[in-house]
């Protein structure tokens, strides 16, 4: 019964409402479900609307008065929007394997060259001495904040991490979570988000859920 319970804590984890303690509780589920994994990382865009309207809402308001037609109107197309954005990516990916498996190498040097990546985006790229983890984190400016995607090699599994964005000001948000597989080195790809703008972010850090540092990688 109380696996079940914790199958059902997914959302309100990822909205950041658990106590510490059930926090903690859940971080130890995600290591062995994979399923919750999946879904705390589905919650993500949510999570992120609704620090939005938290912040754009003043302090008179009442937190339980209902939205207005105009949120849920720019809600809705921002999920249109993200939805529309994702099928681009992935029908590009599909045409881009298909030119470098028919025109051979000197095609997939020149697309290569021209990724289908936006002006905005910026992607830096850090190994850790000590803890043996590369990560390459590249980050996309959106109108509500950064779309950010990670990679990740880190053979030390099994064990459940995150990314967190570290502000100008010192404060943190999680921009995503993952579990590592055991002993596994090979490449790992996480998207995520921000509420802030890339350049309102300093650093990216990467935690276990016990909060040990892995590697940090420099935004600016």
């Amino acid at each position: 019964m109380r696996s079940l319970e914790r199958h059902r804590d997914v959302g309100a984890y990822a909205l950041g409402v658990l106590d510490e303690a059930e926090a903690f509780r859940f971080e130890d589920h995600l290591m062995e479900c994979p399923q919750c994994a999946a879904q705390v990382t589905e919650f993500g865009p949510t999570a992120r609307q609704m620090m939005l309207y938290r912040r754009a809402t003043p302090r008179a308001v009442h937190p339980f008065a209902g939205p207005g037609p105009q949120l849920l109107d720019r809600l809705l197309a921002e999920v249109a929007t993200r939805h529309r954005a994702v099928r681009r990516r992935v029908l590009y990916a599909v045409a881009a394997s298909v030119v470098v498996a028919l025109a051979g190498p000197v095609i997939a040097m020149m697309a290569g060259s021209a990724s289908g990546e936006g002006e905005s985006a910026v992607r830096v790229t850090a190994t850790d001495e000590k803890s043996g983890v590369w990560a390459q984190v590249t980050t996309e400016n959106e109108a509500w904040g950064s779309h950010v995607e990670l990679e990740v090699k880190d053979g030390a599994g099994p064990r459940s991490c995150r990314l967190i964005a570290v502000g100008l000001d010192g404060s943190e948000q999680t921009v995503t979570s993952w579990n590592v597989p055991k002993h596994d080195a090979r490449p790992n790809t996480m998207q995520g988000a921000a509420a802030w703008h890339p350049d309102e972010i300093a650093r990216y850090e990467l935690r276990t859920s016990a909060g040990e540092h892995l590697v940090t990688l420099e935004a600016h």
